[in-house]
């Protein structure tokens, strides 16, 4: 059976995947392929194309189109709740009430034109609309591996109108314990202030968790943002996740915050300087959405998670890795899953494995997210003759050994090699990687190739074997979904890579996975002692992971680094390093 699941369904994130037979054949944000971050506003028309090209794939082999939306049926209190919490833009309350499923007939509408232009003949395949927070909990429930009863939480801004999502997988049936609805939405809250601390909201939530460490949480009291009791919560409409005229304004752009928050909070911030009072907003909202979480997942789940200690978390509020480090901190959990495309491009899996699994046919654990696109010596090389800034390359031997010599130089090397990764983590396939116990690596990196903020901390990659001596807890950690607490000598051995609350969000790499990966850690290991390397994303600040060797070679010639290793090519800017 193949099904081919589609995102973007919120106009935001499009993205595709095939599953054969149960099996994840590829999947790929459209933001690789047409380069524009998030693809806001567009269909995932390379990624269909894409997807079908590495499964070997022709529209009439589809089965089943799998999309992340769905009708709501005017007997849903959702559509209800929406409405009389939006009292005060009665064109939205009234279009929930007479129009509720307005965009998803629109996004129907678009996906068949797309299809269509591809080659599909509608009325050939099965359609399967997923309602959005079913395919989040089934991106990181059935593709968890868990065989026992497991509790689900699903956090994010919203779908067709929930925006938070708990309930329970059992024998591969997902069951709905409770939802909450627009606008009481715990990422809707979290991005709000995303954008009042000076991000953009859907790309700069991460960064708020990494000011977070800098501020202290108890110096401002943010508790007026939210009503909580403990079971129910609603978000305060006055200040934060709103619409139409309550939203603050600054140069024609409207903000999902009010005017009255910043006669509470003060002017926005700008630029960036992590300084007071924004550090200690940003720890006092971190602080107010692990507290809030927390609580309503012992309410809801904490008799699942006693029973079997297995947690499945997905939606854009699952790549809160703080909040992660929490929950399985907890005695009662066993190990918590993320689903490492957490966000709305993970959602065509998620579409894809409900219409599997309701099919009959089991998808397999996810064990890694190496689904996108490769290519070979000779493209590279291609790319390279074709380039206009003319790059010295040329091909190497023993490829992990001689860049671990590089990076033990105090080099910072991009990294490309294999298939691309799917989601938001660069996890060793389209990486810039330097060595994290040469004093000041972080801080060039920062400054000279990725242009972002001072203050931004890195990631380390490390031998699996040795995250359980770098790390206070054991838990799998193959997709930087955690941070996890660093043992006092691992602060010392790689300071480059331990942010400020002494905490990492590693990635552990095995063999079986990433073998080439693998390889340049055990000649880290061999020549440094450690078994780690820093590791951050290939791209620069505001544009997407580069995909192919041509994205590699502007975003390297746009940037300071020396030296780039596509597959077995080597690229320079000066002269080429001797190797043995």
């Amino acid at each position: 059976m193949v099904i081919l699941g589609l995102s973007g369904a919120i106009s935001h994130d499009p993205s595709a995947a095939v599953y054969i037979d149960g099996k994840l054949v590829a999947a790929v944000e459209e933001e690789r392929l047409i380069r524009d971050k998030h693809a806001k506003g567009k269909m995932p028309l390379e990624s269909t194309k894409f997807v079908l090209q590495q499964a070997g794939l022709k529209p009439e082999d589809v089965d089943v189109v799998a999309v992340p939306l769905a009708p709501i049926s005017i007997l849903s209190p959702a559509r209800w709740h929406y409405a009389k919490r939006y009292w005060y833009a009665p064109d939205r309350a009234l279009d929930a009430i007479f129009n509720g499923n307005r965009r998803y007939r629109r996004y129907v509408s678009n996906i068949r034109k797309m299809l269509e232009s591809l080659g599909f003949e509608w009325g050939k395949f099965e359609f399967e609309p997923v309602e959005h927070h079913l395919a989040h909990a089934s991106s990181c429930y059935h593709l968890s591996g868990f065989k026992e009863k497991t509790a689900i939480m699903g956090v994010d801004g919203k779908g067709e109108y929930a925006t938070t999502f708990f309930g329970y997988g059992e024998n591969g049936v997902i069951h709905k314990i409770k939802e909450f609805y627009d606008p009481d939405s715990l990422g809707g809250l979290y991005g709000a202030i995303t954008e009042y601390l000076g991000f953009d909201m859907l790309d700069g939530e991460y960064k708020v968790m990494g000011m977070a460490p800098y501020g202290d949480p108890k110096k401002y009291d943010l508790s007026r943002l939210i009503d909580f009791d403990g079971k129910d919560f609603q978000v305060n409409t006055k200040l934060v996740n709103v619409v139409g005229m309550r939203r603050y304004k600054e140069n024609g752009k409207g903000f999902y915050f009010t005017p009255e928050l910043i006669k509470w909070l003060g002017p926005r911030r700008k630029g960036d300087v992590a300084d007071d009072p924004y550090i200690h907003y940003a720890a006092a909202i971190q602080a107010l959405y692990e507290t809030v979480v927390l609580k309503l997942m012992d309410y809801y789940l904490g008799d699942i998670i006693k029973e079997t200690g297995k947690i499945a978390f997905s939606g854009g509020g699952a790549l809160n890795v703080k909040l992660n480090q929490k929950i399985i901190a907890r005695p009662e959990v066993k190990e918590l899953f993320v689903q490492p495309a957490s966000g709305d491009a993970g959602t065509a899996i998620g579409a894809a494995s409900f219409a599997s699994v309701k099919r009959g046919v089991e998808v397999e654990k996810m064990t890694h997210v190496y689904l996108g696109p490769s290519f070979t010596n000779e493209q590279v090389i291609e790319a390279c003759e074709e380039h206009p800034d003319k790059p010295k390359f040329r091909k190497i031997e023993n490829v992990p050994q001689n860049i671990a010599k590089v990076l033990a130089d105090g080099n910072p090397v991009a990294w490309f090699q294999g298939r691309m990764e799917f989601g938001p983590r660069a996890l060793g396939r389209r990486s810039i990687i330097g060595c994290p116990s040469y004093k000041g690596i972080a801080d060039r990196i920062n400054e000279q190739i990725k242009f972002r903020e001072r203050w931004r901390p890195f990631c380390p990659s490390m031998l699996d074997r040795v995250s359980r001596e770098m790390f206070k807890v054991d838990h799998p950690a193959p997709y930087m979904t955690f941070t996890f607490e660093v043992n006092e000598e691992w602060k010392e051995r790689v300071p480059e890579v331990v942010h400020e609350d002494g905490t990492s969000r590693g990635q552990a790499v095995s063999k079986d996975t990433n073998p080439r990966y693998y390889e340049l850690l055990e000649e880290m290991e061999k020549l440094t002692g450690n078994g780690v390397v820093l590791n951050t994303s290939l791209n620069r600040r505001g544009e997407p992971i580069v995909c192919t060797p041509t994205d590699a070679l502007n975003m390297f010639f746009g940037s300071d680094l020396q030296y780039l290793i596509m597959e077995d090519i080597l690229v320079v800017k000066g002269d080429f390093p001797e190797f043995a």
